[in-house]
């Protein structure tokens, strides 16, 4: 970890401490049916590793979260859980406080080092994992829990892809990443940094493995489209965050301003705030309304400072001294809920740095499986790919979920390969 991001970017939520998460955890209803269950898609059996907090069996609980979520300590710091788990509490019919599911989570993941077992009895069975995000790891740890051997192939240096170079520092730092990292390497799976397509072969792993998963991700971010967005000064939002996590001498600007209304747009922002920008603008075409950011990020993001700016289009980023300078906007209006621009109404605002994040394009052209605009088409339940020696799952199939998603994606590929193989 850089060290000054240590006070820079606190933890969202701080964790609890014994006395709290014991305090919390016996809040729980202990649902039998219980909705938080089925609104996570891994499917944690959560009363059960709540209960087992309250009865102070801490690694029984940890235990019954990684069964079902082997990246139970990720999740429990990014997981959108006011949509999820903790947005289906019935504690809300009661009118009372949901029951702090993520923060409990947390709490028994952290307090054990659970090493999971290499199984005993090994399985003619060999599989690729192309992509070293939460897909691939998920897979590689289910696969190697039946006794499969698992090759993870990364093109970074550190595997864990965007839960390691792209979430917020404040949401979940790269040593939370790299740990769950290490705890799948300590099954028996294999990492290897490589590109495929160009230091390997594709058609080498084909004959070499019984199975290859697809869980790049997806590709770079999308272009503006604009003059001057080749400017230095301007950064896309997931090289932004990697780089302020990466770089110990990361420089930003007085005045930034960031393009776009998702969560990686808030997360750059907030990011730039706490980096110490001094003003720090979000301009989204649309309104308040349409911008997809969930509106608890939006709403945090007002709190560290974000000033927010609707209805406005960047036309061309403005060059002074060889750098970006300024961003040249128009008004824009909704036509059938479609922003066009408002001829004369262009105004130019100044900056030292520009953050588009306009989400990610598709890179899937390199794997010879069915597709739909970029998109992996697959067999929803197994994770199968029109092309039998290949499944796939994460972003690159659901176009751009939750670290969660793509969890649940990866194991169910690996129980596919399983039973094909």
């Amino acid at each position: 970890m850089i060290p000054h991001t240590i006070e820079r970017f606190p933890d969202l939520h701080p964790p609890l401490d014994a006395q709290s998460a014991l305090a919390e955890a016996n809040r729980c209803l202990y649902c039998f049916d219980a909705p938080c269950t089925a609104a996570c898609p891994t499917h944690i059996d959560v009363p059960r590793f709540i209960k087992k907090i309250a009865s102070g069996n801490l690694r029984g609980s940890a235990q019954t979260i990684l069964d079902a979520n082997i990246l139970g300590l990720s999740c429990s710091r990014v997981c959108p859980v006011d949509v999820l788990c903790e947005g289906s509490c019935v504690m809300h019919g009661y009118n009372k406080k949901p029951i702090e599911i993520a923060l409990l989570q947390r709490y028994a993941m952290e307090r054990h080092d659970i090493t999971r077992p290499v199984p005993s009895a090994p399985r003619a069975l060999s599989v690729a994992c192309i992509g070293g995000g939460p897909a691939s790891l998920s897979c590689a740890a289910e696969l190697r829990r039946h006794g499969a051997a698992v090759t993870v192939f990364d093109n970074r240096p550190q595997p864990g892809g965007l839960n390691t170079y792209g979430v917020a520092e404040y949401k979940l730092r790269p040593a939370d990443a790299l740990r769950e990292v290490e705890m799948i390497r300590s099954m028996g799976v294999e990492f290897r940094q490589a590109e495929i397509g160009t230091a390997i072969r594709l058609a080498d792993l084909e004959s070499k493995y019984d199975f290859i998963f697809i869980g790049v991700g997806l590709g770079a971010m999308e272009r503006l489209g604009i003059p001057g967005e080749h400017l230095p000064g301007v950064i896309d939002a997931l090289r932004f965050i990697e780089r302020y996590k990466t770089q110990p001498d990361f420089q930003i600007g007085s005045t930034v301003i960031v393009i776009g209304g998702g969560n990686t747009a808030i997360d750059a922002a907030n990011a730039a705030v706490r980096l110490g920008a001094a003003d720090v603008h979000l301009f989204y075409r649309r309104t308040e309304k349409q911008m997809p950011a969930f509106p608890f990020e939006y709403d945090h993001s007002k709190i560290e400072g974000v000033r927010f700016h609707w209805l406005a289009q960047p036309v061309a980023i403005l060059e002074e001294n060889g750098r970006a300078a300024a961003v040249k906007f128009a008004d824009t209006r909704l036509a059938a809920g479609v922003p066009e621009r408002v001829p004369g109404t262009d105004y130019e605002v100044a900056c030292d740095m520009v953050i588009p994040a306009l989400g990610q394009s598709r890179s899937t052209e390199l794997f010879p499986v069915e597709t739909n605009k970029g998109i992996i088409v697959v067999d929803r339940p197994t994770g199968r790919t029109s092309n039998p020696k290949y499944y796939a799952g994460g972003d690159c199939v659901n176009g751009g979920r939750e670290v969660v998603d793509a969890v649940a994606d990866g194991k169910r590929a690996a129980q596919g390969m399983l039973a094909h193989g």
